[in-house]
C-alpha cells in the first residue's frame, strides 16, 4: 500500500471498499450484525447460495428418494465428479484430475497408501516440522503400516525461526533415501507460501514423488498443479471455500498416475459403468475418481455447489488480488498503530510468499483474542501465543480491517485484555 497522507484514516478504507470489484459478494453471505469475522481461514461463513444448494439437495431426497442418485439437477451418483469439474480451475488441473471426496486426513491416508512404496534405499517420507498435526499423525500411521519406525523414517525439515521453512533446507533434505515428500502449500501458522513448482521440479529430478496439503491455499491463491506436474494434493473445503463445518474434502492426482490402483480401495473407487456389476474384482475408475473409497456424503457436499459458483464467477486471480490488498493494508496499519505494544508479525512480507491471513505473536495472545471477541471481533488463537487474522476477499472489507486494528490498539491502550485469563478455550 502507498502510505500517502490519510492512508491510515477510516475514510481511506471506505474509498478502497468503494473501488472493490468484489464488494457485491459480501451481500451473498450471512454476517452477524455488529460482528467482524476474521476467522475464515479456519471456518468460512455460510453463503445464501450454499444454503440454497443444500436445500435443493434435501429437496431431491424428499421428492426423488433413491432416484436422486441418477435424476435431478445434481444426480448424486456423479456429484463427486461434477464438483471436481467445478473445483479443477482453482487448483489448475484438468477436470479428470480432481475429485471431491473424503476429508483432509482420509485423503492423505489414501494418497500415502497409494504413492508411498518403499523399496531399496528409498524408504523415508520427508515433511516439515511445522506441518499441521493431522498430516504428521497420518504419515506416522502409514509408516507403521508398512513396518517402518516413524522416528527413523519420517524426516522433518527443521525451521530456523519456528515460523517459516527455508526451501533450500527442504531441497537439501531430498536425499537418496526419500521415497515420498508431503508438504503444506501454505504453512498454517505463519501463512508462508512454499514454491510448489520449484520443489516439484527438484523432487522429480531426484526421482521422488511429491504431494501438497492445500488446506490453507485452496480458494485463497491460484495454483497450476498440472503444469507444475505435482504428483498429488489434498485439501479441506470448509475454510476459504466456505463449504461448511466438516465439508467433504478434495484431492488431485496428476494424470500420468491414472491407472494406478488405489492403496485403499472401496466401492466408489470403481469405474462408474462397472460399479453396479457387483463384482469382487475392482475395476478402478480411469481418473482421480479411483481414489474415492465409500459412498459420497451428499448433504455435506451440497453447500459447495453454491459456494463454488461464486469462485468461478469471481475468478481466483481477482480473489487473490484483493486478498493481497487486504493483508497488505493490515500490515501497514499494524506497523502504524501497534509498533509499541509488543506484537511481532510472523508472516513473510513479500506478496508472493504470503497467504491469506496475518499471524501476530504476543505474550498475552489468548487474553487479547478474548478481548477482541468481547467486541464481536472474531480472530483465531493458536497456542502458545499466536493470533491469526484472516480478512477474506469475498466477504470482508477494508473498513473492517481498519476497525479491527483500531479496536486492537484500544484494547492495548486500556489494558482491557487483563480482564481475561491468558489460556485458550477447548477449541481455539
Amino acid at each position: 500500500m502507498n502510505k500517502q497522507n490519510g492512508t491510515f484514516n477510516q475514510e481511506y478504507a471506505r474509498q478502497l471498499d468503494q473501488n472493490d470489484p468484489l464488494a457485491r459478494y459480501r451481500d451473498e453471505f450471512y454476517i452477524k450484525e455488529g460482528t467482524i469475522y476474521f476467522d475464515g481461514n479456519s471456518l468460512g461463513l455460510l453463503s445464501k447460495r450454499a444454503e440454497q444448494t443444500l436445500l435443493d439437495l434435501l429437496h431431491s431426497w424428499k421428492t426423488l428418494g433413491i432416484d436422486g442418485w441418477t435424476e435431478g439437477d445434481n444426480p448424486w451418483f456423479y456429484l463427486s465428479e461434477s464438483m471436481g469439474d467445478q473445483m479443477a480451475p482453482l487448483v489448475g488441473a484438468t477436470n479428470e484430475e480432481v475429485i471431491v471426496t473424503g476429508s483432509t486426513t482420509s485423503n492423505l491416508h489414501q494418497l500415502t497408501a497409494s504413492f508411498y512404496q518403499p523399496g531399496g534405499k528409498k524408504t523415508k517420507i520427508l515433511t516439515d516440522e511445522l506441518a499441521f498435526p493431522t498430516d504428521i499423525y497420518a504419515l506416522q500411521s502409514q509408516l507403521k503400516l508398512k513396518g517402518m519406525d516413524p522416528s527413523e523414517h519420517l524426516v522433518k525439515v527443521k525451521s530456523t525461526d519456528g515460523h517459516t521453512v527455508d526451501e533450500d533446507d527442504i531441497i537439501q533434505a531430498m536425499s537418496d533415501n526419500i521415497a515420498l515428500i508431503v508438504l503444506p502449500s501454505i504453512l498454517y501458522r505463519s501463512g508462508q507460501i512454499l514454491d510448489m513448482e520449484r520443489l516439484t521440479k527438484v523432487a522429480h529430478k531426484r526421482n521422488i514423488l511429491i504431494g501438497f496439503d492445500l488446506c490453507h491455499s485452496i480458494g485463497s491463491i491460484p495454483h497450476q498443479l498440472s503444469e507444475w506436474e505435482v504428483d498429488f494434493a489434498f485439501w479441506c473445503n470448509y475454510k476459504h471455500l466456505n463449504g461448511g463445518p466438516g465439508a467433504v474434502g478434495g484431492l488431485y492426482v496428476n494424470k500420468r498416475h491414472f491407472g494406478k490402483d488405489p492403496g485403499l480401495a472401496g466401492w466408489f473407487s470403481s469405474r462408474k459403468d462397472k460399479q453396479f456389476d457387483m463384482e469382487h474384482n475392482l475395476t478402478p475408475a480411469e481418473h482421480a475418481g479411483a481414489f474415492q473409497m465409500g459412498t459420497p456424503h451428499v448433504l455435506s457436499m451440497a453447500p459447495l455447489i453454491g459456494s463454488l459458483s461464486m469462485f468461478n464467477e469471481a475468478g481466483i486471480e481477482q480473489i487473490r488480488s484483493k486478498s493481497l490488498q487486504l493483508t497488505g493494508y493490515m500490515l501497514d496499519l499494524i506497523d502504524h498503530k501497534l509498533k509499541d505494544y509488543g506484537f511481532t508479525v510472523r508472516n513473510p512480507m513479500e506478496d508472493e510468499k504470503r497467504g491469506g491471513h496475518i499471524f501476530l505473536e504476543h505474550p498475552e495472545a489468548a487474553r487479547i483474542c478474548k478481548a477482541l471477541k468481547s467486541h464481536q471481533i472474531i480472530p483465531d488463537f493458536r497456542s502458545p501465543n499466536g493470533i491469526r487474522l484472516a480478512p477474506v476477499a469475498l466477504y470482508n472489507t477494508f473498513e473492517e480491517v481498519w476497525l479491527v486494528l483500531e479496536k486492537l490498539k484500544q484494547i492495548m491502550d486500556d489494558e482491557e485484555y487483563k480482564k481475561f485469563e491468558n489460556k485458550r478455550g477447548v477449541v481455539a
